[in-house]
């Protein structure tokens, strides 16, 4: 799919040719689409078609006076998912007169920048809409972060009683994805550090400051992610235990109710024989078996709760 934006006085409007200015995004582009682009932007196909892979990591590449920026976004693919947050892709193309994006999959980061969301956001100014894109792929980062630890509370929380995997199982999702951040989060550090060396920035003060920013709220996301990564490692050994140990406990019990529930049925057992026993001719001798057998299992009872047991 491709989409192409203008800004307006009235903010991002939507044109259906390219033009001086604009941004060209491309979703999951079909070959035509990327012909198109090839052909009228003048861009290079190998620069069109790199940030399609998905194993691609953040780097620069200029071919023909066409800078290409590749950087790792984060996507949220649903609870239900094997790992619910992944890192993909994204390429920024700065291209002779317009800002191109290619990404192989929709994201909740391109549209929010397509729908208006970010301040002064303009598609003329091709290093400014840059800076805009990496401060909201920063703060989309450190945002999913947050609820990432708001999963780990909760399922701690389910953890602390529980016998079974599945919850161990629910970690060990949120330390991949943890995993794929800080992969992603330190490969764009790297870049936007290559950028800041390059000068590309540094023709006006506020470029230089925004970039600033981004790459402070960059740090921000590696040592949040690190700190979440490291405290969920010790969570899930921990927790690991404490699974195995609850399971200890309900074994112990058991244990302790099958032989005080045995005794009642020793006794039964010998006054059950077809041999001369004690007040077999009485007429509570039913009665003075089940006191025998109560005042044993009472007994047992007793001397089991004294050593925490039961």
């Amino acid at each position: 799919m491709i989409t192409i934006l203008k800004s307006t006085d009235s903010g991002l409007e939507k044109l259906t040719s390219l033009t001086e200015g604009c941004w060209v995004n491309l979703i999951d582009p079909r070959p035509e689409e990327i012909e198109q682009v090839h052909k009228e932007m003048g861009i290079p196909m190998d620069l069109i078609t790199y940030p399609l892979d998905l194993d691609e990591r953040a780097r620069i590449e200029k071919e023909d006076g066409t800078l290409l920026i590749v950087l790792r976004i984060p996507q949220y693919q649903g609870e239900s998912a094997d790992i619910p947050y992944i890192t993909l892709p994204l390429g920024v193309i700065l291209a002779h007169s317009s800002i191109v994006t290619i990404c192989r999959s929709d994201n909740d980061l391109l549209n929010g920048l397509a729908n208006g969301t970010t301040r002064k956001l303009s598609t003329g100014k091709r290093n400014r809409f840059l800076l805009h894109l990496f401060h909201a792929t920063a703060n989309k980062y450190l945002n999913y972060l947050r609820e990432i630890n708001k999963s780990v509370d909760v399922l701690e929380d389910q953890l602390q009683m529980s016998l079974r995997n599945r919850e161990v199982l629910g970690l060990l999702k949120y330390q991949k994805c943890l995993t794929y951040f800080t992969t992603a989060l330190k490969s764009n550090a790297r870049m936007m550090a290559r950028l800041q060396n390059s000068r590309l920035f540094d023709r006006y003060p506020e470029d230089e400051d925004l970039l600033d920013d981004v790459l402070t709220e960059i740090g921000q996301a590696i040592e949040m992610t690190d700190i979440s990564s490291g405290i969920l490692s010790q969570m899930m050994d921990a927790f690991a235990s404490i699974i195995s140990n609850n399971l200890n406990v309900v074994m112990k019990f058991l244990a302790s109710v099958t032989i005080v529930l045995s005794l009642p049925t020793i006794v039964a057992s010998f006054f059950g024989m077809n041999v001369r026993l004690p007040f077999e001719g009485h007429s509570l001798a039913f009665w003075i078996a089940m006191g025998i057998s109560l005042a044993l299992s009472l007994s047992l009872v007793i001397l089991f709760r004294k050593k925490d047991w039961l």
